[in-house]
């Protein structure tokens, strides 16, 4: 096949997460992503490469037989759902299968295991607790618009009012905040120009207590087109050294009391609505960064308080804007409840006086579910203010036995002076670093849980752990993402009797040595953008963009053999794109 050719064929399985696999008529293999099997798909080929091609989405041009189930009328134009014409079984069959797979081929014949049918959620329509709007418009130049990505694009956003993963108090909110900001005719932050207000729309809404809290996130510059007026050569200059360093140029223009004025009206217009729960609190954050993701610079209370409550299994938990909790509070309660049976068993006393490491521990859940039935439970995040949110609600919940630490779980694991009799584990959705991973073996605990929201990165994780001793007794998935590609998985692992104990310590400066960039390697960037935004960016875009943001690049790195070299820039939007892999990847 040829980059560019447009052609149809059959969708014969899908692969982790959403890769279509397509045969054409000719017999040709193509990966083509959000297919479902069964179809018969048109698509562009976009790379070809050592006989590998993929292409991208035309039209479905005939449906699966298995599209049976009803869906919302933005399905398929937007982003968010993959899975939503599929019955919810036929749903939960094509993730197990998934997973089955790469444990299969990550396992092997090394140990004999059982692999526990899937646990769906308790919820497939209206389960989420939270949701993060983005404001644009639904075409250039288009009306505001306020909801989430059209799928496959970086810039235009479809208004999201019959979203049917959320329920009506979330699509009354977004409604009423989209009305009222059309008619005040406030201009939202292009992410290309960097110029205007509205930004995101953030609203959490607990399962238990129905409490909610809403946050309007927005600019500080003046609302009002600022690209129209001609900025004089000095003020180009600082503008572009403010984009350079990740900042608005505009920012801090906004006249304060028209603003003041601004927001009072839409707390008003919300307070007006007839809610099903229960309205805690208004809230307003600041973002000048240009990166097109929710940031706090700063948040007023408007109404209320800036926090709201939630229950899981018999705990409470207080939530603020930008903690980290499941997005599925019922689905959670699943999930915990299947790691708990895995780690007691039939023996509810087994960890009474053991200690328990709770790593990439969050607000700490896990570990205050662990609490009551061990004797101590540390927890490590880097996370700074989920680590003060996980100290706060242990002191709600009257435990006095959890120790939560903030830091990297590769350092900080050299200054815990107790050895850990059990492990839990539920890292970000790369895994585990490789050193770190290492470190963990090394305590030689008999048993370990690994949580995982990405079983890519657990097949590879649980490669090193066989290989280092460790066996796989049970797998489960919990579907905590109906209608989307994604699946949560718990393994239970047991070291073999016979597996000799060794201790194998890093030299501090190696230790040292360790920075995100280690983690954040060209690779990683591309396969970041690639599975996001669905765009191939070449490794001298990437370098360009990290000297651009300050990164240190090294004297000779990637220098040219040619005399006078000529270096095709990068797009703007594909800077954007990199940008915020680096953002994700924390250098900057």
């Amino acid at each position: 096949m040829k980059k560019g050719q447009i052609a149809e064929g059959n969708v014969t399985t899908v692969e982790f997460p959403n890769k279509g696999i397509v045969m054409t008529d000719e017999g040709e293999r193509v990966i083509v992503k959000n297919t479902i099997p069964g179809q018969r798909v048109s698509f562009a080929v976009n790379k070809v490469r050592k006989g590998k091609a993929e292409g991208r989405l035309l039209e479905t041009v005939k449906k699966s037989p298995r599209e049976t189930a009803d869906t919302c009328r933005h399905f398929g134009q937007c982003g968010g759902c993959t899975y939503q014409s599929l019955p919810y079984e036929e749903q939960l069959k094509i993730k197990e299968t998934q997973v089955r797979g790469m444990i299969e081929q990550a396992i092997g014949d090394a140990c004999a295991y059982e692999f526990l049918p899937i646990r769906h959620s308790p919820r497939v329509l209206a389960y989420r607790n939270k949701m993060e709007f983005s404001f644009g418009d639904e075409y250039k130049d288009g009306p505001l618009a306020l909801g989430m990505h059209k799928r496959g694009s970086f810039y235009d956003i479809v208004t999201v009012e019959d979203c049917r993963i959320v329920d009506g108090d979330f699509r009354a909110i977004l409604m009423a905040t989209l009305a009222y900001f059309r008619e005040q005719e406030i201009f939202f932050y292009h992410r290309l120009r960097h110029t205007g207000y509205l930004r995101h729309l953030l609203v959490r809404k607990a399962v238990k207590t129905g409490e909610i809290l809403v946050d309007l996130i927005t600019t500080t510059q003046d609302w009002r087109n600022v690209q129209e007026q001609e900025p004089d050569e000095r003020a180009k200059i600082e503008a572009a050294l403010l984009e350079k360093q990740g900042r608005c140029p505009h920012a801090g223009t906004v006249n304060e009391e028209k603003e003041k004025q601004l927001l009072a009206g839409w707390k008003d217009v919300l307070l007006a609505l007839s809610l099903e729960g229960t309205l805690k609190g208004v809230l307003h954050t600041k973002n000048d960064s240009v990166a097109d993701v929710v940031k706090n610079e700063g948040t007023e209370v408007l109404f209320g308080q800036d926090y709201f409550y939630e229950e899981l299994l018999g705990l409470r938990f207080q939530i603020s804007p930008f903690s980290f909790f499941q997005t599925n509070s019922l689905g959670a309660e699943v999930l915990y409840s299947t790691a708990r049976e895995f780690i007691l068993g039939d023996n509810p006393d087994m960890l009474a006086d053991k200690t328990v490491y709770d790593l990439y521990s969050g607000t700490g859940t896990i570990a205050q579910m662990l609490a009551p039935v061990c004797k101590k439970v540390v927890g490590v995040e880097i996370i700074e203010e989920a680590v003060e949110a996980a100290k706060e609600n242990a002191a709600l919940n009257h435990l006095d036995n959890c120790e939560f630490l903030a830091g990297d779980v590769l350092k900080v694991l050299d200054t815990i002076e107790e050895r850990p009799d059990y492990i839990v584990l539920d890292p970000p959705r790369d895994g585990i670093h490789p050193k770190a991973l290492e470190k963990i073996i090394n305590y030689g605990v008999d048993h370990m849980i690994y949580i995982s929201c990405k079983p890519t990165s657990l097949a590879r994780d649980l490669e090193v752990l066989l290989a280092r001793g460790y066996v796989v007794d049970k797998v489960q998935c919990v579907d905590m993402f109906p209608n989307t590609v994604h699946v949560e998985t718990v393994v239970k692992l047991s070291l073999k009797k016979d597996t000799p104990k060794i201790e194998v310590t890093m030299e501090p400066e190696e230790e040292s040595n360790y920075t995100p960039q280690e983690k954040a390697t060209y690779s990683k960037i591309k396969e970041y953008v690639k599975d996001k935004y669905g765009v191939n960016v070449h490794t001298s875009y990437i370098a360009q963009v990290k000297r651009m943001c300050g990164l240190d690049m090294g004297e000779n790195y990637n220098k040219s053999k040619k005399e006078n070299p000529e270096v095709k820039q990068c797009p703007q939007e594909k800077v954007e794109y990199i940008k915020d892999a680096l953002r994700h990847f924390k250098l900057i």
